[in-house]
């Protein structure tokens, strides 16, 4: 008998097919709390149209997990349960998500040096979740590690994260529905089909490189367009700011997990603005909170981005006191945000892409594999390494005052 399911419409890929274990999953609370936590976090306020969640992202990376396990299936590297397990672990690759995504993110590493992986892990394992999987016939453990890049499957981590990961390929397309963005136009259908297996690990047929290619640059321009715009960052500033004045009040960032899922973007905001005024901190944390939610945004006086070479290490406690002083303004209307993300997409080991195995065939002869390095694809090279970028930003009134001070101090053209 074939097993029962239901179909989701999504925007992007059309029917998202769920089994009925899965809809076990889903329909949780746990899992629920997801529909409350933006995608893009303060993206919104810049693109109105990215108000899509956490949520249908992570139907969407099963969804296409799912068929690139079904690819892999097809040329005899998986098994009917390596697909089901797929699914799961792309199904709850974000489950350790708190409020904001990723920006929240920066509060776990500030105040308790802990991923949202790792709180993932936990949840997996000692929630309802685990439960629900067991009750089900799965391993947790298992699916646990393979949703967080460390199953003894190296191939089938690269398919949750990584350069040719269904994370990466879902989230693009989403992005750039809902912000309007035409940077995420990516040929996704053809890099799954092109999929294959070279010594334990993902492989892409050489006639997609192109493809391959295409998505590197899409993703590079949608951080500059969208994930590190400045106006984004602005908001984005304004509320990491608040979160971290008020966490020792609030206990944001806490490591008890029945706490942790209750929190959730209108949740937090709302504490934020609710703050009592006893002390400078919390009053400050309560404004920047509500001017976030009026849209009243710090306005950048400095922008500067590093590719080759790399920023180097700059000290933001350091570079905010200078400002401040060559401004004649108090510190605390200086911002110093420092951006940093991979050009490249992490490996699951979370250590830097240098290469991507390509495979091709002719007719009947034997399979043929080798190794390129990013370095040789002349488009992804020019953008391979980390992109930094170091902004300053102040508040309306001080905005020309400290736009000179930083000129000064880190120059036009540091």
């Amino acid at each position: 008998m074939a097993k029962k399911y239901l179909q989701i419409v999504d925007p992007i890929h059309g029917f998202i097919n769920v089994h009925d274990h899965e809809i076990d999953l889903i329909d949780s609370p746990v899992f629920q709390r997801l529909r409350r936590i933006r995608q893009l976090a303060g993206a919104h306020l810049v693109y109105p149209g990215a108000q899509h969640s956490r949520f249908e992202h992570s139907l969407g990376t099963m969804h296409v997990a799912s068929w690139a396990a079904s690819i892999l299936k097809e040329k005899g590297y998986l098994r009917s349960d390596d697909v089901e397990n797929l699914r799961l672990a792309a199904l709850l690759h974000d489950i350790g998500h708190g409020p904001f995504s990723h920006l929240f993110e920066e509060v776990l590493q500030k105040k308790k040096k802990i991923s949202h992986e790792k709180i993932g892990h936990s949840l997996i394992l000692k929630s309802e979740i685990g439960d629900l999987m067991l009750k089900s016939g799965f391993d947790k453990t298992f699916i646990s590690n393979l949703a967080f890049g460390s199953s003894k499957y190296q191939f089938m981590n690269e398919i949750i994260s990584g350069g040719l990961s269904a994370d990466m390929m879902d989230y693009l397309l989403r992005d750039g529905y809902f912000t309007g963005a035409e940077h995420a136009r990516i040929d996704f259908k053809r890099i799954i089909n092109s999929l294959d297996v070279h010594q334990k690990k993902l492989s892409l047929n050489k006639s997609a490189l192109h493809s391959f290619e295409s998505m590197m640059i899409s993703r590079y321009q949608m951080f500059r367009a969208v994930y590190f715009h400045k106006t984004v960052r602005a908001a984005e500033v304004m509320l990491l700011e608040s979160m971290l004045l008020a966490d020792s009040y609030l206990g944001l960032a806490t490591s008890n997990l029945q706490k942790y899922v209750q929190l959730t973007d209108e949740l937090v905001i709302s504490k934020l603005i609710s703050l009592p005024k006893e002390n400078s901190d919390l009053k400050r944390a309560s404004q920047l909170a509500l001017d976030y939610q009026e849209r009243r945004l710090l306005k950048c006086v400095y922008e500067k981005i590093f590719m080759k070479p790399r920023m180097g290490k700059i000290s933001p406690l350091e570079l905010q006191h200078d400002i401040a002083r060559k401004a004649s303004v108090n510190e605390a209307e200086i911002f110093v945000d420092i951006s940093k993300t991979p050009s490249i997409p992490l490996a699951p080991s979370k250590k830097e892409s240098q290469s991507i195995i390509l495979t091709s065939t002719r007719g009947i002869e034997p399979k043929e594999a080798y190794e390129l390095p990013i370095s040789e694809i002349p488009l992804v090279s020019a953008i391979s390494g980390f992109m930094d970028i170091l902004r300053i930003y102040t508040r309306q009134q001080f905005r020309k005052k400290v736009e000179m001070a930083a000129q000064v101090i880190l120059g036009e053209n540091r």
